[in-house]
């Protein structure tokens, strides 16, 4: 087991959908992962319909706010699903089989896998993630202390991090322009 593993256990729920499971385990998360207590006495302070309505209005409306990892990386191109491939190959050498409703990249189960595992796959995507906590902090969700403890778990930062989460930030995610290559007419040299 991870040397933080109660911190990666601990933010899978507060990444993921609060549900009526999240607002009973609030009592032993707070206990638990006192680096979250910002987002969790939020969460606890705020009426489940009104936390539902702004965790759908922080991740599901918003790329920028993606808790899909290879998305950081990747972007909507055909790379995504190799590196898709990847998440499930790591998950496999370490015993575990990735059986979940989502992708293998959301970030909620990744965090689970590095309760168990370590955390190899969130160190593989440290840009991706230190984008998506500046992205919540730009946004001013509760939601950025959730990944910034996340992140402070990982070493660094490095600068190579931090400069491949700013060339990324700038650039935004790939885009793949299939088909739009030009190309010679027969008979040109």
């Amino acid at each position: 087991m991870s040397d933080n593993a109660v911190l990666y256990q601990a933010a899978a729920h507060c990444l993921s959908y609060p549900d009526g499971d999240f607002r009973e385990l609030l009592p032993q998360l707070r206990a638990a992962a006192p680096q979250m207590d910002s987002f969790l006495a939020h969460a606890a302070a705020t009426e489940p319909s009104e936390l539902a309505a702004h965790y759908v209005q922080v991740f599901d409306f918003k790329n920028r706010h993606s808790l899909y990892l290879s998305w950081w990386r990747d972007g909507d191109t055909r790379r995504r699903g190799m590196t898709l491939v990847r998440f499930k190959e790591v998950y496999r050498q370490h015993g575990m089989e990735f059986t979940g409703e989502e992708l293998p990249d959301f970030l909620p189960a990744v965090l689970e896998f590095s309760a168990h595992a370590g955390p190899v796959l969130l160190q593989e995507h440290r840009p991706g993630l230190e984008l998506l906590r500046l992205a919540l902090t730009d946004f001013g969700t509760p939601y950025a202390s959730v990944l910034q403890a996340v992140c402070a778990t990982l070493p660094g930062p490095s600068p190579k991090d931090r400069a491949e989460a700013q060339a990324l930030a700038r650039s935004g995610p790939p885009r793949e322009d299939v088909g739009l290559e030009p190309f010679a007419l027969i008979g040109e040299h």
